[in-house]
């Protein structure tokens, strides 16, 4: 039973008409509160008057009075207050009652019940409500928490691709321009297979490399990074396109540092009769990350691109 924790003027006041009648003397009022668990301090005073000048106290002040401390006391009494209301409320024999009070009492411990019913509800209704407060502010702080890590990994991630503008070996920093560009893959919430290379099945060595495999909305893009001092030619996309083009579905995404020439645009073009393949400049990766953009929309542009103005080579931010 979900017992209210403090008695309300409207209960306490039915509690006060009730306890008196549940009882036919005032130490049986006594003894109902004793057996509440009620500490004997409380009750003290009332003891003493009841055994030396009963006339001076009726059943009905001793109720008042004892009930008013419960209250009084806050959560030190609250095991008390509701084993008081759980006995009043659980009492089905009324044969210790005066025969005249029996049928107000029967009257009394019915009408609690319904009142207590009612603000149980309004209770578990309000438990509810804080409870899907609490849900709702927990998933909020999930979210905040969520969009913090992201942005605090795409800082990252913008940090360690401005430092490969720096001086170093380019062979180092065309790795290392894999390793960051998966990394802002995951970021970006886009499935991706790290670089991997496909061994030949007689063991006789590599037959090829591949940067990176992505997956956007279901279709999977096999990715070329590359940073190199000069455009990427027919030569170098085609070595791509061949890898794309030798798995069924599968798509291209290249990524330059240097940019393509115009023959490679064109070769790229032609190829989209065949399959899918989209270029991308690293200087619109760096732009994106500047901008705070979403990842995966400035790649569907470029797909959308490719596939319905065959256009490989769109510009997003041009």
């Amino acid at each position: 039973m979900n017992i209210i924790h403090h008695y309300p003027p409207d209960l306490l006041k039915l509690l006060v008409d009730t306890i008196p009648l549940l009882c036919r003397s005032k130490e049986d009022v006594l003894l109902f509160f004793r057996g509440a668990g009620v500490a004997a301090e409380l009750m003290v005073d009332y003891q003493h008057k009841v055994a030396v000048a009963r006339g001076s106290v009726n059943k009905y002040e001793i109720t008042r009075e004892l009930l008013v401390r419960l209250n009084d006391r806050g959560e030190a009494t609250l095991r008390e207050r509701r084993e008081v209301l759980k006995r009043v409320i659980e009492c089905e024999d009324f044969s210790t009652c005066w025969p005249d009070d029996q049928l107000k009492a029967k009257g009394l411990v019915a009408e609690i019940r319904r009142v207590v019913d009612v603000k149980d509800a309004f209770g578990r209704m309000r438990q509810e409500q804080e409870a899907e407060r609490k849900k709702r502010l927990e998933e909020e702080k999930k979210k905040v928490e969520a969009h913090n890590e992201r942005r605090a990994k795409l800082e990252q991630v913008k940090k360690d691709l401005r430092s490969l503008f720096c001086p170093s070996n380019p062979q180092q920093r065309g790795k290392q321009l894999e390793a960051v560009l998966n990394r802002l893959f995951q970021t970006a919430g886009i499935s991706v297979r790290e670089a991997f290379v496909r061994v030949a099945s007689t063991g006789e060595g590599i037959v090829e490399q591949i940067d990176g495999v992505i997956e956007l909305d279901g279709e999977i893009y096999l990715v070329e990074m590359k940073w190199w001092d000069k455009p990427l030619g027919i030569s170098e996309v085609s070595h791509h396109l061949v890898r794309v083009f030798t798995r069924h579905c599968a798509r291209g995404l290249l990524i330059s540092y240097s940019g393509f020439t115009e023959p490679a645009v064109t070769t790229c073009k032609d190829a989209l009769a065949r399959m899918v393949v989209t270029l991308c400049g690293l200087q619109e990766v760096v732009l994106l990350l500047e901008r705070e953009d979403d990842l995966a929309e400035f790649l569907r542009k470029k797909v959308r691109a490719a596939v319905i103005d065959k256009n490989p080579y769109l510009m997003v931010y041009a």
